[in-house]
């Protein structure tokens, strides 16, 4: 068997349920069921509440708590219990955060055994803390905008004044995580040493200071930052990617969180971002997305083709490193995990999964080991991307867009299916509340004429606006990109040689009291009478739990 194999054997063995912990995992939630997993407010320690049904069967009449790493699907062999407790229906037990001298367990999952002929069996299924912000000295708001107005910015642009014109007040940035790992040759930016867990990684301090410019402008623009954080391939970093990913050729690949060391860089890169960019001196991002389209499997979260529950654990094994790390730094901190508009399509290949079934597995796997607060950003680009008027199934297929849970496409035009789906009773986050929902990336090109793309950015603004669960709309993007535009995808605010759009002025005054003045040509174009239309609409999303 060849390495690649082996890896694969491996993943897809976890997935299967091998070892003393996981040939138990259909029967250890009837035994045991683990209430709560919380860090506690004295510092340095956390409990696990459980409740037993039935009291299951020991040699010793005791529970035993166990720590599993994030890629752990059993209990090691010769692992000692952190902890132990008398059996009873009721019962805590608990344990110190800061470990042992493999590290604090910040972001291990922990397992309730009993002692059966004289070895650990589980009796609970796996449950992470869930509570991490408690953990942080920093604990500002999250910042309150009076618009849902965003924009993928040009990095080139920033030192320009354009942003403040605009009126920009929801930003996204990429974070490409290879940029940031290895020494730096440029003397005026020596290499950064970050020490996390007890050991040292270096980061080059020339790329860090890039990011420290873009997020410490936009924070002094008053702007909401959200980061994107994407992992893309390196040489020299090869831990950094999934065992299933490193054989094929894409934009972005999945996270290792699959093995020790990938799990560690992880872990130690999210946490000197999101410790950085929490003061007005880097900048503030108070926003993070764990990869981009995730549902995408062949181009921006590569792996092998697995079954969706593997794919969509070893996804989960990433995100919760990146809650947990993120939220013990930056408490007031939002985490999503990113869908594109592919909802219920017939998939005919394996390039990609729906972005339901990926946020229903999703759903499932993070509230069977702990439910914590995760957001949606979602991307309800046209079908076609490159057909600007979303609103005229003339130039797409409209059986693919209907305002029902089965629709196969989500666009903007019915962007509602989604907001609606999140209100379900086990879609709630842990208060009982509609989850954090961005539109992180959408947009329109000017392929078809200023006026479409204008028109269709109003009609877009005005469904956002008016749905009370969607936090920000992000338009990509300020300045066309050439790769996009060699597509067909002419979406920038301005052309690449600097002239204005039309959609600019609509753009800068869409949330201000001259918009009608630069909305109103957009109602004969879409061919309605009033925007009351769109807004009638949009109220039947719903207000319970409304967040904005």
């Amino acid at each position: 068997m060849d390495a690649a194999a082996g890896l694969r054997e491996a993943v897809l063995a976890g997935a299967a349920g091998e070892g003393v912990l996981a040939s138990e995992v259909e029967i250890a939630a009837s035994q045991v069921r683990v209430d709560s997993c919380e860090a506690l407010s004295e510092e340095g320690h956390f409990a696990l509440k459980g409740t037993a049904p039935a009291l299951p069967e020991s040699d010793d009449g005791r529970f035993y708590l166990f720590a599993l790493r994030v890629y752990e699907e059993s209990i090691p062999e010769g692992e000692k219990p952190i902890s132990q407790t008398e059996i009873a229906r009721e019962f805590i037990l608990e344990g110190e955060l800061s470990g042992d001298a493999e590290g604090p367990r910040l972001y291990d999952k922990f397992v309730v055994a009993v002692k059966r002929d004289g070895s650990y069996m589980a009796v609970s299924t796996p449950h992470y803390i869930t509570n991490p912000e408690i953990l942080s000295d920093y604990a500002e708001p999250f910042p309150e905008t009076d618009s849902i107005k965003g924009l993928l910015v040009d990095s080139q642009k920033l030192g320009t004044t354009e942003l403040d014109e605009l009126g920009v007040k929801h930003a996204v940035y990429n974070i490409p995580l290879s940029r940031l790992l290895g020494p730096t040759t440029d003397r005026n930016y020596p290499t950064i040493i970050y020490t996390y867990n007890g050991k040292d990684y270096e980061l080059n301090g020339r790329v860090v200071s890039e990011y420290d410019y873009a997020f410490s402008t936009l924070t002094r623009k008053g702007i909401v930052s959200t980061a994107i954080l994407l992992n893309d391939k390196s040489e020299d970093y090869p831990q950094m990617i999934h065992p299933l990913s490193r054989d094929g050729e894409a934009y972005y690949y999945a996270f290792n969180a699959a093995q020790e060391e990938g799990s560690e860089y992880l872990a130690a890169v999210v946490s000197f971002l999101a410790e950085r960019y929490r003061d007005r001196e880097h900048g503030i991002v108070m926003n993070w997305i764990v990869g981009n389209e995730i549902n995408v499997r062949s181009l921006w979260n590569y792996m092998q083709y697995v079954d969706l529950q593997t794919y969509v654990r070893e996804y989960v094994r990433a995100f919760r490193i990146c809650y947990n790390v993120i939220k013990s730094v930056n408490a007031n901190a939002r985490i999503y995990i990113s869908l594109d508009q592919q909802w219920n399509r017939e998939v005919t290949g394996e390039d990609s999964y729906n972005s339901r079934d990926i946020l229903d597995e999703f759903n499932t796997q993070i509230r069977q080991e702990g439910n914590i607060g995760w957001g949606m950003a979602h991307h309800p680009y046209s079908i076609p991307m490159t057909w600007p008027r979303f609103w005229d199934m003339s130039g797409q297929d409209e059986r693919l867009v209907q305002d029902t849970e089965d629709t196969s496409v989500v666009t903007i035009y019915n962007i509602g299916v989604v907001t609606d789906y999140l209100q379900k009773e086990e879609f709630l986050d842990p208060e009982g509340q509609v989850r954090h929902f961005l539109l992180s990336e959408m947009g329109f090109t000017s392929a078809y004429g200023e006026d479409a793309q204008a028109a269709a950015f109003v009609y877009a603004y005005y469904i956002a606006e008016n749905n009370p669960h969607i936090d920000a709309l992000i338009l990509s993007r300020e300045t066309d990109a050439a790769e996009e535009v060699s597509q067909g995808l002419a979406l920038g605010l301005s052309y690449q040689n600097g002239r204005r759009k039309m959609i600019y002025e609509v753009f800068k005054y869409i949330d201000t009291d001259r918009a009608e003045e630069y909305t109103q040509f957009a109602l004969d174009y879409i061919g309605i009478s009033d925007w009351s239309e769109v807004i009638a609409k949009q109220a039947e999303a719903g207000t319970r739990g409304i967040k904005k």
